[in-house]
């Protein structure tokens, strides 16, 4: 049997772009600050007042991850959980002025941080690799609860 060559699969380049998107991200944005929490700060940032399972929807995070984020988040003093005053059984998410300042600051550094990941493509090309990561990304949301028929044989 022929060995097959990973790199014509999506997936084999996709683990290797996340590595190397961590490995940045850990030396040029933040060593505390995860990229999915990020993303939840962010979120905030342009939605203040959603609630938990919103921020996951929007951020592309599963339940469980988004809980875990939003209580680190939390812990750090970044974010604040208020009671809804229209559903008291529901709490919305805010930032704090601690977690206003900390994206400010990791904003930068991100952008900074994907002009390097990107450094290799020329500006037509980064519009086009993004357009189609992000096109494969949110297909790909459509298969967190996939198929029978998509699943492997055992």
């Amino acid at each position: 049997m022929a060995a097959v060559d990973l790199a014509t699969h999506p997936g084999h380049l996709a683990r290797r772009l996340q590595q190397a998107h961590h490995l940045l991200w850990t030396t040029m944005v933040s060593e505390e600050i995860t990229s999915p929490q990020f993303a939840v700060l962010n979120a905030l940032v342009a939605e203040p007042g959603l609630d938990q399972r919103t921020v996951g929807e929007r951020v592309g995070l599963d339940r469980s991850t988004v809980a875990e984020v939003v209580a680190r988040l939390i812990r750090r003093g970044l974010l604040d959980k208020v009671r809804d005053a229209r559903d008291g059984r529901r709490f919305l998410l805010r930032l704090t002025d601690e977690g206003v300042r900390t994206h400010r600051g990791l904003t930068v550094r991100t952008a900074r941080m994907n002009q390097v990941l990107l450094a290799p493509l020329d500006a037509d090309e980064r519009a086009v690799f993004l357009e189609l990561i992000r096109r494969v990304a949110d297909a790909a949301e459509s298969l967190r609860d996939p198929l029978p028929a998509l699943r492997a044989p055992h």
